[in-house]
């Protein structure tokens, strides 16, 4: 009894304190806390959840636990530059973006660094499928390290667990591509879609839970002849890499990127149930880190003068591997290529890291569109923003206007 009396008692101080903390806490913090959701519908959480949550998803147990990606001892300078005169209002650019944070580096100068939504450069935005990009990056690092032999090796030789299903006929080539012809369906409207069902899917014992979802898939078209968007292949790649360099992915992410390449802050990355990151999905970063890995990317992907993927390796990533249906726009390694040889990695609700070799141009974007995953007009407002920011720099460029 005296046990049980001592226990009630803590209790109560617990909660004593814990209520104490809460009202230390400012109305608007008080509020996203509130508003965190308890469920994994992430596509279907109300916009003041968004809000809330995606500056939070490693801190919301009940959703996921995460793997954390050390910051680097040495970081990679983001020396200011004068600001970008730019021909638009970026408080309402920002206001129609639901913007949370928006930095333009342009020649390795920061140009313009804003944040929106209550959110500001010490805290964590998740990427959503900017993952995708970084997670591709790690396939170059794998092959020059002599641990995947060839693009055009078969998926199932790294994940025997995939052997007897459609993707025994699927290239590493054919993942990254997008291109497997296996049966996917990214409607992030539709609650019965794959990439709304797949992270609840509960796994056969012993196998991996996006390997035991991925491997019941049907096929619909010969491997290479088709390309359809499917985050669960992205995360197949990531599940590959890790098997071919028996590391998690972001201990690898860490030691090939995130680390030598100078990335300023910690950052985390959200795992499977059965332990395994979600590499379609899910890095949180700083908004300055995903402007430096843009950086890096337009760098060469080098450290110290060494590229971390074969020779070519990136030229190929991010240029036009297969069409997508448009003549302006195509899909390179986990890339969205542009005509003018600009690429983009993009995530839903408005994430992004925008590069622009030509201009020497990096824009990282992270945001939570109002009208919620696809938003095709706020969608459209953000290529009309990259379209406005280089044609600033080439004004600047021509002497039209002067940098102050």
């Amino acid at each position: 009894m005296k046990i049980k009396r001592v226990a009630l008692g803590l209790l109560a101080a617990l909660a004593l304190a814990a209520t104490a903390a809460w009202f230390t806490l400012d109305k608007e913090t008080r509020g996203l806390l509130a508003a965190l959701p308890t469920n994994r519908d992430l596509l279907f959480w109300s916009q003041p959840q968004r809000d809330a949550a995606f500056r939070a998803l490693d801190r919301i147990s009940l959703l996921a636990k995460s793997r954390v990606i050390p910051a680097s001892a040495t970081p990679m300078p983001l020396p200011p530059g004068p600001p970008l005169k730019l021909p638009l209002d970026i408080d309402a650019y920002m206001a129609g973006q639901r913007s949370a944070a928006l930095l333009i580096v342009h020649d390795g100068k920061l140009r313009l660094e804003r944040y929106g939504l209550g959110f500001d450069g010490s805290g964590r935005w998740t990427s959503f499928s900017v993952a995708k990009s970084m997670t591709s990056t790690l396939v170059g690092a794998a092959i020059r390290d002599g641990y995947i032999k060839s693009m055009d090796d078969k998926v199932t030789e790294y994940i025997p667990q995939m052997k007897g299903s459609a993707y025994d006929d699927v290239s590493i080539r054919q993942l990254l591509t997008m291109t497997s012809g296996v049966r996917w369906n990214e409607d992030y409207a539709d609650r019965n879609s794959d990439v709304a069902r797949f992270n609840n899917h509960k796994p056969e014992e012993g196998v991996d839970a996006l390997v035991s979802y991925m491997r019941r898939l049907p096929r619909e078209a010969p491997a290479g002849t088709r390309w359809n968007y499917s985050t669960g292949e992205t995360n197949l790649v990531g599940i590959l890499v890790s098997h071919a360099t028996k590391k998690p992915l972001a201990t690898y992410l860490s030691e090939k990127i995130w680390a030598p390449a100078g990335m300023e802050q910690q950052a985390t990355w959200l795992l499977s149930k059965t332990g395994q990151e979600i590499s379609g999905c899910c890095i949180q970063a700083a908004a300055r880190d995903y402007a430096r890995f843009g950086q890096f990317i337009l760098g060469g992907a080098r450290v110290s003068g060494q590229s971390v993927v074969p020779d070519g390796w990136l030229a190929d990533a991010t240029t036009t591997r297969t069409g997508i249906g448009r003549p302006d726009r195509g899909y390179g390694y986990q890339w969205w290529t542009y005509a003018d040889g600009s690429f983009a990695a993009r995530g839903i609700f408005g994430q992004g890291i925008f590069i622009d070799p030509k201009r020497k141009l990096v824009i990282a974007s992270n945001a939570n569109w109002a009208a919620g995953a696809r938003d095709p007009s706020t969608s459209r407002a953000r290529e009309a923003f990259y379209l406005a920011v280089q044609k600033a720099i080439d004004d600047e460029a021509a002497g039209t206007i002067s940098p102050k």
